[in-house]
């Protein structure tokens, strides 16, 4: 059994919410880099530069690619060999998100509740999903959610009978009812299957994915880069001002589920999708 403090957690988790906020991730650098040169609109082109002069300015300063800094989210695999003595890993994770937007300086976003808004400060409570795995660690998965992106994702509970066309055709409406409000280039999340629930849960994971990494079953990576090419022939483009370049990659996560349905959900990431990873 190995023991791990709590207090090591909230460091990491400090560090993740600076860093994911203010340094855009290697493999979202590479597709806008990648899209300069093949976006066909000139105006649309010059976004795409702008886009990234601005996060290298973040870079740079260490200060948020963009103002909203989002609702913390992580996904975190406990190994079952690991013991967090002090604080129990969800008050550590809060500590962290608490100590990460204070000293950061980034945007406190939540509030205490929906309905009465009164603001916590401090961006806590973060949003946790934990996943019990063998061995010895503690993975801590990263993602700042802001909610220009989030208030435009989707969920149906399709019949069986709609299939692949039910899928893609829901997803392409959900973009395309998005428009230019995530802030395009997206990165576009996608749950198939599960409950209700469980698939907005995957929507939201696959977000987390590297989009140069395709999914593991050839019929799903298939699948991801179809939409994707669809996606951009609807002519949404970088910020809504037109061109090839809508979406920068598209995620699919799936899981088992009952033989009466095919829930669907889409989580929209704007072209920054901030992601960090630590283990422990």
């Amino acid at each position: 059994m190995r023991i791990v403090n709590s207090e090591e957690i909230t460091r990491a988790v400090k560090e993740m919410c600076i860093s994911a906020n203010c340094h855009l991730n290697g493999d979202i650098r590479c597709a806008l880099e990648k899209s300069v040169e093949t976006e066909a609109s000139e105006v649309s082109r010059g976004v795409l530069k702008n886009i990234l002069i601005n996060a290298d300015i973040a870079d740079r300063k260490e200060v948020p690619i963009c103002q909203d800094t989002g609702m913390a989210v992580f996904f975190i695999e406990v190994g079952n060999e690991v013991f967090v003595e002090g604080d129990t890993i969800t008050d550590a994770v809060n500590k962290g998100v608490s100590e990460g937007y204070t000293e950061g300086y980034l945007r406190k976003s939540v509030v205490r509740d929906p309905l009465n808004r009164v603001n916590t400060k401090d961006n806590t409570p973060a949003v946790i999903y934990y996943d019990h795995v063998k061995g010895d660690r503690i993975k801590i998965t990263f993602a700042p959610k802001g909610f220009g992106s989030e208030n435009k994702g989707g969920l149906k509970m399709l019949n069986p009978s709609d299939g692949e066309k039910g899928v893609i055709d829901f997803v392409i409406e959900t973009v395309r009812k998005a428009g230019p409000n995530p802030c395009p280039p997206m990165v576009i999340g996608v749950g198939i299957g599960g409950t209700m629930d469980k698939a907005a849960v995957l929507a939201k994971k696959a977000l987390t994915r590297d989009i140069n990494k395709r999914n593991e079953n050839e019929y799903y990576a298939g699948l991801e880069e179809l939409l994707l090419e669809k996606i951009n022939l609807l002519g949404i483009g970088p910020q809504g001002m037109g061109g090839t370049t809508t979406a920068l990659a598209v995620n699919i996560e799936t899981f088992p589920t009952h033989i009466a349905g095919l829930p669907v959900a889409v989580n929209i990431n704007c072209h920054v999708t901030r992601h960090a990873v630590r283990e422990i």
